[in-house]
């Protein structure tokens, strides 16, 4: 006799008591104050590590062991992760959109404190990676596993994930909005009624309590001392292609830095070579060290000479000559290394603070670069803070969340025109030549992306075992025309899939192929199965996603195909169960 838990008795008094609705709203707020926890132990943890790492041989000296302390917090993080986690915790919002689209919005436990763990060591020992993709991850299995705990369905799941990550966003950067826009833009989820209101208590829940915990001051104090002049509209246009372009090529270096590391097949010689680069590249370029969150500041708050301090350069250059220039182009270059560097050998983190490191430095030197040949005086410090909205929009491909976050860390909304022209400008420029994100360009290639395409959305998450039919009647190549007639009238169905005796799919008997002969009795014991079958000119693979299958219907004309998985028999998918199931999960995804 199965004994009720206290977890059952909870539910069956919530139910009689607490409208769904409610009750959701309820968890939003247990969600928000959970996402605000975390971000604040995460960034709490990298600010002491990072303190103790940089107080160690004084905080202006030439920092020797800048060269090993990111090859350290990248192999402890490989250690952690190897030893306890034992499972890949990189990409944290590409994880959320594969459990969005391939795993029903389920997350597995560990997910809400793993990546906090590991990011604390690869950031705070210096590794060049944020901290935001970490937390949102966090936040997001939070909300997934309370959606789990409540027994709730995929919709309200997947809300409570977005739940999650928008919270998170909001307490590490105390910016509701941007957070809100952050889950509709980029985790893709609907804009109805029923989601908004959600995500809207989750995200203010977590600033509130993001505040509580660090104080109210934004991420990065900004003062407007030169107004928007509607007369540099043609240089945000500009920036907003160069912005794209940087972007691009950071794509590029993370592409070809993964590729490179796949191919060393030992994960500690890969720490050991990736480690002592983002080393090296630290120790040259002490900007690189972690988020660079001190050197955006230092930009936005017009010193830009405090870039050069722990620098061995310092002595060499002055911040106002032209060598200065070239000494933060090498920073925006080796950026893109030095991230990609410590995300491939095996640190966690995410892309987001590098995308604004980049944005402030690439929007300085453009501005700079300008005022210094005299051919137009501009602020450089509202280029440096529109540039941080143009590397996001181009990176992650959300123009939204771009605008709204850099306007809301910053406080500079009176460049709120600037902020939206160079973002959409960047991202146009970057689609154009590269369609998906470095979120989702892998997941698209499987075609596994959900969309905001209700359509397209419930093919991505229906999958072959969703519609897969086991009741048709098999047959052996060695049977008779005779014994096929017996099988056949015990069935409803008219193919007939042909296996041997290790379920190896051979081919099928179609019967209307065999239909003028079945009734002919002297062919009944000289015909056999082998000689009657014919080879399907398609089977679907059990990995196929629906768009594949769907395609193999419409290139081969047919309503049935066999399902073969290494050669082994499973079963038949046919457009007519296809259509069925489609229609019943549209019906579902579509409810408010």
């Amino acid at each position: 006799m199965n004994k009720t838990t206290p977890l059952d008795r909870f539910h069956i008094w919530r139910s009689k008591h607490i409208a769904d609705k409610h009750f959701i709203l309820f968890l939003c707020v247990i969600i928000g104050i959970l996402a605000a926890v975390a971000a604040v132990v995460l960034k709490t943890a990298v600010h002491y590590f990072e303190g103790w790492v940089r107080g160690i041989s004084g905080a202006y000296n030439e920092n020797w062991l800048f060269l090993i302390f990111p090859l350290a917090g990248i192999l402890i993080t490989v250690i952690y992760v190897g030893r306890f986690v034992r499972e890949d915790i990189s990409h944290g919002v590409s994880r959320i959109l594969y459990a969005i689209s391939c795993n029903k919005g389920v997350m597995k436990l560990h997910n809400t404190y793993s990546s906090v763990v590991s990011c604390a060591f690869t950031s705070g020992f210096g590794g060049s990676v944020g901290m935001e993709a970490p937390i949102v991850s966090t936040g997001a299995a939070i909300g997934s596993n309370i959606a789990q705990t409540a027994r709730f369905g995929f919709k309200r799941t997947v809300m409570l994930v977005g739940c999650g990550a928008a919270a998170a966003i909001a307490a590490i950067f105390k910016a509701p909005i941007a957070g809100l826009i952050f889950a509709l833009e980029v985790l893709r989820l609907d804009l109805t009624l029923s989601s908004i209101i959600p995500l809207l208590i989750a995200t203010v829940t977590g600033t509130i309590f993001s505040a509580i915990f660090l104080g109210e001051q934004i991420e990065f104090y900004f003062t407007l001392s030169d107004p928007f002049n509607y007369g540099n509209i043609p240089f945000y246009v500009l920036l907003g292609i160069v912005t794209g372009l940087v972007s691009l090529y950071f794509s590029w270096v993370n592409e070809k830095i993964e590729a490179l590391a796949k191919r060393i097949k030992s994960i500690y010689k890969r720490v050991l070579i990736g480690g002592l680069l983002v080393g090296l590249l630290v120790f040259l370029f002490p900007p690189l060290f972690g988020e660079g969150y001190t050197a955006m500041r230092s930009l936005l708050s017009g010193n830009p000479h405090q870039l050069l301090e722990e620098s061995i350069f310092s002595r060499f250059l002055d911040h106002t000559g032209l060598f200065f220039l070239g000494f933060l182009a090498f920073v925006l270059l080796f950026k893109a290394l030095a991230t990609s560097l410590t995300l491939s050998s095996g640190g966690v983190g995410g892309v987001f603070a590098p995308s604004l490191f980049m944005g402030s430095i690439t929007g300085f030197i453009f501005a700079r670069t300008l005022n210094y040949w005299n051919w137009i005086t501009i602020s450089e410090r509202n280029f440096a803070l529109v540039g941080m909205a143009g590397l996001i929009a181009g990176m992650i491909h959300a123009p939204l969340t771009a605008i709204f976050l850099i306007a809301e860390i910053t406080g500079g909304y009176e460049l709120f025109i600037a902020l939206i022209i160079t973002a959409s400008i960047s991202y146009l420029t970057v689609v154009y030549f590269q369609p998906h994100s470095l979120y989702t360009k892998k997941l698209a290639q499987k075609g596994q992306l959900i969309t905001h395409h209700k359509d397209k959305a419930v093919l991505t998450l229906l999958k072959v075992e969703n519609v897969l039919e086991t009741d048709l009647k098999t047959v052996k190549p060695e049977q008779t025309l005779g014994e096929l007639i017996k099988i056949i009238a015990k069935s409803q169905r008219n193919i007939f899939p042909v296996i041997d005796d290790e379920n190896n799919f051979l081919g099928l008997v179609p019967l209307d192929d065999i239909r003028e002969i079945m009734f002919d009795k002297s062919k009944y014991d000289v015909l056999i199965v082998r000689n009657m079958m014919v080879q399907p000119p398609e089977t679907v693979s059990r990995d196929d996603n629906m768009d594949t299958v769907m395609r193999k219907f419409r290139d081969t004309g047919l309503w049935n195909l066999p399902v073969v998985d290494k050669g082994k028999y499973l079963g038949f998918v046919s457009r007519a169960n296809v259509f069925n199931i489609y229609r019943k999960m549209l019906i579902e995804f579509s409810e408010e």
